[in-house]
């Protein structure tokens, strides 16, 4: 009985244990100058990453569900590309098939990129953000740039480069902004020894100038796609220089705000990172709506068919007979000769049609039925007799079919 006493009390003697614990736990993790956790984020989740709970912070809360959103979505058409790859049977739309899962995969890192923002500031955080902003940017406007290159070879000499082609031309161009944010890092932090996050904003705005270099030179070819002569790749263009216009608007407004804005409303300091994450998720989005997604839509779209034929219309007709005319193999002088032959009038032909008619009506029916049955059919003598006129006749009268002349000798057999 004693046992089962002591094997009872000790459950609850460990749950008092903990209760008492658990407090002390999380005071000892918030830190003596941590202050109280903010409303909306729970006991587990302290400093530096209240910033991704925190309801009194707003901003942070709506940039991670943005980014998230953005994520899952560009993760999924990626996955939709790739298993649809094998549909794709035109050689010139699987040639942007690559700069597209290239541009997703930059999507996906702004996205990610993002987060970083949300995190307070630390010398590995900083040395981060600094050398994949411009990297990321310049992968995507690098994809900008090849899909112009592109759709300006489709619309003037209807190919394309190859995929591969333009995929190592995009990473290419964004390995540029590599060395220049590799160097900039080398020479602020290693060579003068300064902190990773102390830097000026202007600094930071003028390393991404390669960048907004790259924008501006996709903005042109996307400019240049326009003047193709093909039309079937127009709409393509159109997306395209939609989606540069709207980027350079975007770049203009936050480098504004970051240099300028935030100092005349004086939040310079605190409004940094805001302006940096939602330039980063905004450009994301706008990337993964306007080309992204138009762009795979006009990949994925199937051929299309050939109509069959259709006999009962008359312009199609009329011209397939044009097309299949044997008048055309004759030459046309030949051609003239062989209708005044046959259009002319002489007067033995009138002659013959005139006895015919008479031996006719003298032999009655039988005469008349075998005439009609086993007799020659007189449409050339009947023919000759209507005036007719050949095409040369009314090409010199200007394409009007002119009267019969007064004297001619058919009126007077009528």
């Amino acid at each position: 009985f004693q046992d089962v006493i002591k094997m009872a009390i000790l459950p609850v003697l460990l749950l008092l244990t903990l209760s008492i614990a658990q407090p002390v736990s999380s005071q000892e993790l918030m830190g003596p100058d941590q202050g109280a956790v903010p409303r909306g984020c729970g006991w587990g989740i302290v400093r530096p990453y209240t910033l991704l709970c925190d309801l009194d912070s707003i901003w942070g809360v709506a940039v991670e569900s943005v980014a998230a959103g953005g994520v899952l979505a560009s993760i999924l058409l990626t996955l939709v590309l790739l298993c649809r790859l094998r549909h794709i049977s035109e050689g010139e739309k699987r040639s942007g098939v690559g700069p597209i899962l290239l541009l997703l995969l930059g999507v996906i890192g702004l996205f990610g990129l993002s987060f970083a923002y949300l995190i307070e500031q630390d010398e590995s955080l900083c040395l981060l953000r600094r050398a994949l902003w411009g990297v990321l940017f310049a992968l995507c406007f690098s994809c900008l740039l090849v899909q112009g290159v592109r759709l300006r070879r489709l619309g003037r000499e209807r190919r394309s480069p190859g995929g591969c082609a333009l995929t190592g031309l995009a990473l290419g161009l964004s390995a540029v902004q590599g060395i220049i944010a590799a160097e900039w890092l080398l020479l602020t932090v290693l060579r003068e020894g300064r902190a990773a996050c102390q830097y000026l904003p202007l600094d930071f705005s003028l390393a991404c100038s390669y960048v907004l270099a790259l924008l501006l030179a996709a903005l042109t070819a996307a400019s240049l796609a326009l003047c193709g002569k093909t039309r079937q790749w127009r709409c393509n263009a159109i997306w395209l220089l939609v989606t540069c216009m709207l980027s350079l608007l975007l770049w203009v407004a936050w480098v504004g705000f970051y240099l300028y804005g935030n100092d005349w409303l004086g939040r310079s300091p605190d409004w940094n990172d805001p302006t940096l994450a939602i330039a980063l998720v905004a450009q994301g989005w706008l990337l993964l709506l306007f080309h992204a997604i138009p762009e795979s839509h006009l990949c994925l779209r199937p051929p299309p068919q050939p109509t069959a034929p259709d006999y009962f219309d008359t312009s199609q007709n009329s011209t397939r007979m044009r097309e299949t005319s044997f008048d055309d193999e004759i030459p046309l002088s030949h051609r003239q000769f062989v209708e005044n032959q046959g259009y002319g009038y002489t007067d033995e032909n009138a002659a013959e049609y005139r006895t015919n008619n008479y031996n006719g009506l003298r032999s009655g029916s039988s005469a008349g039925q075998h005439n009609s049955s086993g007799g020659a059919r007189p449409s050339a003598p009947f023919r000759s007799n209507v005036y007719q006129p050949t095409e040369m006749t009314m090409i010199l009268n200007g394409g009007a079919v002119p009267s019969a002349p007064p004297t001619y000798t058919g009126r007077q057999l009528w």
